[in-house]
């Protein structure tokens, strides 16, 4: 007679550890990609931005998935990257699908708004939308989540890039401020979306009630 051995589960430290390791790794992936792709652009002298986000353009309206991954200029990029991966790490902590649904949906909804009230005619390339997101995500995840912790870390964000931030959305130059914007609108939403609340009441079953007969 064979006998089932039971299956031992990891210790919650070991799991915890591994999907942080995991949600770097994802972030890692994603800047590599960011790089990779102005490395191309660069050297076929950025024809790749033609890609970029062409707002109230329905034809190219996809091009709010190309967008982040598009930069004007390698300074472009370094300026995005930094406060990319240092706001994108404290996200990835949380584990790799945490980072992918923040980033997704600042992606898509700061995409769709940038898209909607960007004037038309002159594409718009780079990830500071999503930036701007990520920052608003850690700025008011802690209020939704009730965690001091987590509002804790939101103000150390904004010490370190509230000022850069807010200037940012000064109308000054070639800058999207409409991008920054939406972006940072699109953090609030993904906060509230993926908060333990909701989380946790969409987990619950419903509370039984009385059946109306007719």
């Amino acid at each position: 007679m064979s006998v089932t051995s039971p299956t031992r589960k990891s210790p919650p430290s070991s799991s915890n550890r591994v999907a942080r390791e995991e949600g770097l790794a994802l972030l890692a992936a994603t800047v590599a990609v960011m790089w990779i792709v102005q490395l191309i652009n660069s050297l076929d002298s950025y024809k790749l931005d033609r890609d970029g986000l062409y707002p109230h353009n329905l034809d190219r309206i996809w091009g709010i998935f190309t967008t982040p991954f598009l930069h004007a200029s390698w300074s472009h990029l370094i300026g995005n990257t930094i406060p990319f991966v240092f706001m994108g790490v404290l996200i990835a902590l949380a584990g790799p699908a945490r980072f992918a649904a923040v980033t997704l949906i600042v992606i898509v909804l700061g995409g769709l708004g940038t898209w909607l009230i960007s004037p038309a005619g002159v594409p718009v390339v780079g990830a500071s939308g999503v930036v701007f997101g990520y920052a608003t995500f850690l700025l008011t995840r802690g209020f939704f989540n009730h965690s001091v912790v987590e509002i804790l870390a939101g103000v150390v964000v904004g010490a370190v890039f509230g000022s850069a931030l807010l200037a940012s959305l000064v109308p000054h130059g070639n800058v999207s401020w409409q991008g920054h914007l939406c972006g940072g609108i699109a953090g609030v939403i993904a906060a509230w979306l993926l908060s333990r609340d909701r989380s946790e009441a969409a987990a619950s079953p419903p509370a039984p009630g009385r059946a109306f007969t007719g």
